[in-house]
């Protein structure tokens, strides 16, 4: 997954693992051998149509809603079909009010009939960091995650506490599918403990002492920091 910084400095681009403290809580309460945080990819603009979400400061925003305004009035000057031009000049209301494509009030059906509207940089999730949050990178990749519809789920014990990102929404067969396509194959159930019942209890022991581990099936949908193992066929 990628984040852009856009007009932003001071974090390196590159491969940055998202610090999640939940995880280091969890990490102090059950014994593995080590710690893997989920990671991303920091890119610059020059990718930003490839990102999940966008980082910027509070000066660049308003660059940013200007390209997606001359992308607009450059498909509005092609003559486009009238079903995308009233998208089309929705949209630039939009901009011209301050408001990013993703505020633009656009029904599912106005997405359907711009056809082009992977071009539009402000339909994606956009953090905007003041000059107080830039001092901390590691807090800013961690709240550009958030933002970019991903959550992530737990593994505990043994070699490894991990953290796993996967889409919001995404079913326990998907998640397993993203630790390795042979548990995704033979799923057969998925045990989960919620983190704030794994942190109550003090650990992933007293939890299923307490009752709070769940047998959960292939349609099961993931809640963020869900803590699970995966049972699966030989």
């Amino acid at each position: 997954m990628k984040i852009c910084l856009f007009g932003l400095q001071g974090v390196p681009l590159g491969k940055h693992n998202v610090k999640d403290p939940r995880l280091d809580e969890v990490d102090r309460l059950v014994e593995a051998k080590k710690k893997t945080y989920v990671q991303v990819d920091v890119v610059g603009e020059t990718e930003a149509a490839t990102a999940a979400v966008l980082l910027v400061t509070p000066d660049s925003r308003p660059d940013l809603l200007l390209r997606d305004l001359e992308f607009v009035e450059n498909r509005l000057s092609r003559a486009p079909a009238d079903a995308e031009r009233a998208v089309l000049l929705k949209l630039k209301q939009a901009l011209e009010q301050d408001r990013t494509a993703a505020d633009a009030g656009l029904t599912p059906q106005d997405w359907q009939a711009l056809a082009a509207h992977s071009g539009l940089l402000t339909a994606k999730p956009i953090v905007v960091a003041t000059p107080d949050e830039q001092a901390h990178p590691d807090k800013l990749i961690l709240q550009a995650y958030a933002a970019s519809g991903h959550i992530c789920f737990l593994t505990v014990g043994g070699k490894e506490n991990r953290a796993w990102m996967i889409r919001q929404g995404a079913t326990a067969w998907e998640a397993a599918g993203v630790i390795h396509s042979d548990i995704q194959r033979s799923f057969i159930r998925a045990e989960v403990i919620a983190y704030s019942d794994l942190i109550a209890c003090g650990g992933e022991t007293a939890a299923k002492r307490a009752g709070k581990q769940r047998l959960e099936g292939r349609s099961y949908v993931m809640q963020d920091c869900d803590v699970v193992n995966f049972r699966f066929g030989k």
